[in-house]
């Protein structure tokens, strides 16, 4: 019995080691989404969209710390759109953070705009830099959401944002302008949300979610480029995270590599457990390996941290 039960675990695509576990408990206390994982200085950083809203309302950002990521602190509000902001009030979505200039870099959603922020410090508090969004609403054929910002090791840094089709330009020195001339746009089939980039072993990894994040099916694909502007060529072995069984909704992701060593880490979100939805998310930490030829391998989501 148990090698016919092992045999259908495998075909299905599940692993028999952990599908009858249950999902392990989420990394941050709470209902927290679209995480942003960042290291500084050997501390790790996850900045989320405050969740639980209804039609994603919030209107203000929190940051967590952690020296292993196991145990999270929550170090308070770093940007209150009430307070900090002139130009939006409401719906505080999917923040990313990069250090350059000696200065960290806060970007994030604004009422469907992206804006940035900047303060001494990975805790902030953040100060609005330009009074008005770094990229406004309607300024191209994509929900202005989602942005993401890499820090290349020559320096050049570059955002990606947009959601329903993925945009990629250079950022000026200063972090706070963009290359208008460099933008170019991408949409790889099943592309909503979300993306992502990384870099190992000389090779940019552009990753994204697929699905609307409301559908239990939202997941996580990748493409692998030369450059960070791409092109990206779409892996085969997609989607790398995905729920299933009790885990729904797994995605909206950022990765972490522990500072020198080949050691990643995916942080993401899911329906809360038990009865979450897509407004009610909680936020997890799962290992992502590589295997020999530089192929992400598919991530465990019932494994912890």
């Amino acid at each position: 019995m148990k090698k016919i039960l092992f045999t259908l675990l495998t075909c299905c695509g599940m692993s028999p080691i952990f599908a009858q576990q249950k999902a392990p408990s989420p990394a941050l206390p709470g209902a927290f989404a679209d995480p942003h994982v960042a290291v500084f200085n050997g501390k790790y950083y996850i900045y989320p969209t405050t969740d639980g809203f209804e039609g994603w309302s919030s209107d203000y950002f929190t940051v967590w710390s952690s020296k292993d990521m196991k145990k999270w602190k929550k170090e308070g509000t770093i940007l209150d759109f009430k307070k900090d902001l002139t130009w939006a009030q409401k719906r505080a979505w999917a923040p990313a953070i990069a250090f350059k200039n000696n200065k960290y870099y806060f970007y994030f959603s604004a009422d469907t705009n992206i804006g940035v922020a900047v303060s001494d410090k990975p805790t902030g508090p953040f100060k609005d830099a330009l009074g008005k969004p770094l990229i406004a609403k309607g300024q191209y054929q994509a929900q202005i959401i989602d942005p993401m910002v890499f820090v290349d090791d020559d320096g050049q840094a570059y955002i990606y944002f947009g959601q329903g089709r993925c945009y990629i330009a250079k950022l000026n020195p200063d972090m706070i302008s963009i290359n208008e001339a460099s933008i170019v746009s991408y949409k790889p089939e099943g592309y909503n949300e979300g993306s992502f980039l990384i870099k190992r072993k000389g090779k940019y990894y552009l990753m994204w979610s697929e699905y609307d994040t409301r559908d239990p099916r939202y997941s996580v694909a990748y493409g692998v480029s030369d450059s960070p502007m791409g092109p990206f060529v779409k892996a085969q072995n997609n989607p790398i995270l995905k729920g299933h069984d009790e885990v729904k909704g797994a995605g909206h992701h950022s990765v972490v590599q522990v500072p020198g060593k080949d050691e990643w880490y995916i942080v993401y979100h899911r329906f809360i457990i038990p009865n979450g939805n897509g407004y009610n998310r909680e936020t997890c930490i799962s290992p992502m390996r590589f295997d020999a030829e530089g192929n992400i391998l598919p991530v465990e989501v019932y494994e912890k941290k």
